[in-house]
């Protein structure tokens, strides 16, 4: 099969669909790679590096879209349209959800697509979207306790507070992947962290993990809105595959917290 990189091209996007170490493992499976002209240069990897791994160069989006199968990071926009053609195979992370335009067009031009966000293991595991859950849950706690601080419009307090000051509260709600590594940020900045989650079996999962470094509650809307209201920081990590996100923190609730609090 002939399989296509192009180069991201949506906004601060510096990811590369494939590295020189996916190129090898697909060339000695008997598949053509094509990758873009400097797609890899934003996360590190260079033409150079595509080429002895065994891929080929090519220089426009046009050549890299016009394979069998096109590989991406991020959902194709707007711009990208035209180089949709029935049968082409296209293998990214997609969000249809809140999507109808790029819905619509796939449907239309007969793409067969496949979103990494959906794609299950029989645990019913994400083993696409895990690394990014754990990224951006990791990275949510930092950067929260970056706006905590004074000079970025925050309450001017430290997660793990100091001596004769009490520590941040960091609630988080959604106990998967991105939750569970915004935890383990949270508590090893010494944070006052709570996770709240749907379910119970969930919760027994989490506190065998973190042991009393956490505590854990049972998701409803007197939970949350109790949390949130005694929240430094509140990070939202509730995922439903495929599916826009659930709006469970509302305006009243954020209007509860203490100015400065993110």
């Amino acid at each position: 099969m002939r399989i296509g990189v192009p180069a991201e091209i949506k906004n601060n996007e510096n990811r590369v669909a494939m590295t020189p170490a996916g190129v090898v493992h697909l060339i000695r499976n008997n598949h053509e790679v094509f990758i873009q002209k400097g797609a890899g240069l934003g996360s590190g990897f260079t033409d150079a590096q595509y080429v002895e791994a065994g891929a080929k160069i090519v220089d426009t989006a046009e050549e890299a879209w016009n394979m069998e199968m096109v590989m991406k990071v991020k959902e194709p926009v707007e711009s990208e349209y035209k180089h949709f053609s029935e049968g082409l195979i296209l293998f990214t992370y997609l969000h249809l959800a809140p999507e109808p335009e790029l819905t619509k067009a796939l449907i239309e031009k007969k793409v067969v697509s496949i979103a990494y966000e959906t794609v299950q293991l029989e645990n019913r595991s994400l083993p696409l979207l895990a690394p990014m859950s754990e990224v951006a849950g990791r990275m949510a706690a930092q950067i929260g306790a970056q706006f905590l601080e004074k000079n970025k419009g925050g309450k001017g307090i430290l997660l793990a507070g100091v001596p004769g000051v009490k520590r941040g509260k960091v609630t988080i709600i959604g106990g998967g992947q991105a939750g569970t590594n915004a935890a383990k940020i949270a508590v090893g900045l010494g944070a006052d962290v709570t996770i709240i989650d749907l379910s119970a079996e969930r919760l027994r999962q989490l506190d065998d993990i973190f042991g009393n470094q956490v505590k854990t509650l049972m998701s409803n809307p007197y939970n949350i809105a109790e949390a949130v209201k005694e929240s430094d920081l509140v990070i939202g990590a509730v995922l439903i595959p495929g599916a826009k996100a659930p709006k469970l923190v509302t305006e009243e609730m954020i209007q509860s917290m203490e100015p400065g609090s993110v």
